[in-house]
């Protein structure tokens, strides 16, 4: 909770304001009642501090003041809420760009998107309904105790337990007996998103293995599962209130009786017991407010623990930043070891990767290929040996210096629901749309784009499904040629490409070759023909790996 509250500090102004206007509102409300008392005095014929008619006026003020005072803090609530989650949401996906790609290979994609949404979304309660209720509880509590003990310091007193029990212990047992129900729940609500979105990228297998029963079965097994937990947290608010009215109303019948205790020992008169008793009846709203909190705030710090889990997670490789800025001058890599846990994937590996070379990486499935790859891109950290570009180790060259040095042509290219266009652009902002077109004829993928309806302004759909593996590839390599980076790590460029484009990519390839180091990945012979040397990782490895 303090890491939360701590997040506030941007918005620290505002959030004074907002508890100033709760604390002055609740004390309006609270006091309508309390000189409704003193009217009563006054038609009985006692002496009051105040006139029939100073009352009249100041319960209308109060009144209207209560109505104006309580929406301004809650828009002043809500707008430090949706503030500070657009700050949550903005540090969070500087800490996940942070963990890319090592501590994010394999993670579970679905949890990841419910804690960028549902559960950054769940912090809003805490934001807007939990740290300024708390203060102005904290001062109402302070001011209705000095004002009720006023007429007797036990009454005073009396005044404080029934606050600290609404306001403190009711919720610290609540949230004690509501156990781990909050994090059960959040990462249930994780693992069905997971589920969701799992199985409608494995649609149509589904649809072809007649396994759309079976899906929708434990679909709903995971549901039920789900609202099930959920019940038991409802059921836990609903006992919470229960037994917050059900102590209140106790309270309020013990200031009744001590102060009535006290008026027959002629300690007090008889304002001495109308007042406190109708103040403390009264001014239960802050406290309940808090002890309302005490079920729902389980769910709301779990979703807070696994925000945080991210912000505070580790990165594999840090972000390198204040070195001189170098030129890419040929790249080696000097007696590398590199593991995965306890699986070995490369031992000593050497190599050279001369400027303006093209070098070819052969080897089975698994030998550690792509591992090489992405040691170069500085992905994972070298745990033995060294990765040196322009005999620099990568891990002394700034981050952003190094990506511009390189590009990365995975096996398979992401594309993201927009145009072809920005889909190209990402790998240079900007680039002309002359540079764009003159990429994609390098990739051999001009003509198809220029045939579709809308050209480069065709959108491709969610993860580019609208289209073919080798279209997708062939922008994967349009990208590429864009960046113009020296250093071209290219991992199965043409694996899924037919003879012919395959033949214009390599002759685009060989031409690029001046002024640059190509490295290409590849199991096919023909691809291989432009290399001017070629590797075998198990060659070069004491031990070949698993994993690629």
């Amino acid at each position: 909770m303090l890491q939360l509250v701590g997040l506030v500090k941007p918005l620290a102004g505002f959030m004074v304001l907002a508890v100033f206007m709760g604390l002055v509102g609740h004390l309006c409300a609270a006091f309508i009642t309390i000189f409704g008392g003193y009217a009563v005095l006054d038609l009985l014929g006692m002496e009051t501090p105040f006139s029939l008619q100073v009352i009249f006026i100041s319960v209308c003020v109060f009144a209207l003041l209560r109505g104006f005072l309580r929406y301004a803090e809650q828009a002043c609530n809500h707008y430090i809420a949706f503030k500070l989650l657009a700050l949550i949401r903005d540090k969070v996906f500087g800490a996940l760009r942070k963990l890319c790609p090592a501590k994010l290979e394999g993670r579970d994609k679905g949890n990841l998107i419910s804690v960028i949404t549902s559960d950054i979304e769940l912090l809003e309660v805490f934001y807007a309904h939990t740290i300024s209720p708390a203060a102005i509880a904290f001062f109402f509590t302070v001011i209705m105790c000095l004002f009720i003990g006023s007429f007797h310091w036990g009454l005073g007193v009396l005044a404080l337990v029934a606050y600290l029990v609404v306001g403190i212990v009711i919720p610290l047992v609540t949230s004690k007996l509501s156990g781990d129900d909050g994090i059960r729940f959040r990462t249930k609500s994780g693992e069905l998103s997971s589920f969701v979105l799992d199985s409608l990228r494995g649609l149509s297998e589904t649809l072809q293995y007649g396994q759309g029963e079976k899906r929708l079965r434990e679909m709903n097994e995971r549901t039920d599962a789900l609202a099930k937990d959920e019940e038991r947290m409802k059921r836990t608010s609903g006992r919470n209130m229960a037994v917050t009215n059900t102590v209140i109303l106790f309270f309020d019948l013990a200031m009744l009786f001590a102060s009535a205790a006290l008026y027959q020992a002629g300690t007090v008169d008889f304002s001495g017991v109308l007042i406190p008793t109708v103040a403390l009846m009264s001014s239960f709203g802050p406290c309940v407010a808090l002890a309302n909190l005490g079920s729902t705030l389980q769910n709301t710090f779990a979703a807070g623990n696994r925000v945080l889990d991210i912000l505070e997670e580790t990165p594999v490789v840090a972000e390198i930043t204040g070195k001189q800025e170098i030129a890419f001058q040929g790249a080696a890599a000097e007696n590398v070891t590199f593991s995965y846990g306890d699986e070995t994937i490369l031992t000593d590996v050497s190599l050279e990767l001369p400027e303006n070379a093209v070098i070819g990486i052969a080897g089975k499935s698994g030998s550690g290929k792509s591992t090489l790859l992405k040691l170069f891109m500085r992905f994972w950290e070298v745990q033995k040996g060294s990765v040196k570009i322009s005999d620099t180790a990568v891990g002394e060259i700034n981050t952003a210096n190094l990506r511009e040095m390189e590009s990365f042509v995975t096996q398979e290219t992401h594309l993201f629901c927009d145009s072809i266009r920005n889909n190209l652009r990402i790998a240079r902002l900007d680039a002309t749309d002359e540079e764009i077109e003159e990429a994609c004829k390098k990739a051999s993928v001009h003509d198809f784009i220029m045939s579709l309806p809308k050209g480069y302004d065709t959108a491709v759909g969610e993860l580019g499904d609208t289209l073919s593996g080798g279209e997708r590839q062939r922008l994967g390599l349009a990208r590429a040629f864009l960046h113009n980076a020296p250093f071209l790590l290219l991992d199965e460029p043409t694996s899924n490409l037919d003879s012919l484009n395959e033949a214009v990519i390599l002759k685009s390839l060989h031409r690029e070759r001046s002024g640059k180091t190509v490295v290409l990945v590849s199991h096919r012979p023909s691809t291989m023909r432009i290399a001017d040397k070629v590797y075998s990782v198990e060659s070069l490895s004491k031990t070949g790996g698993r994993r690629s």
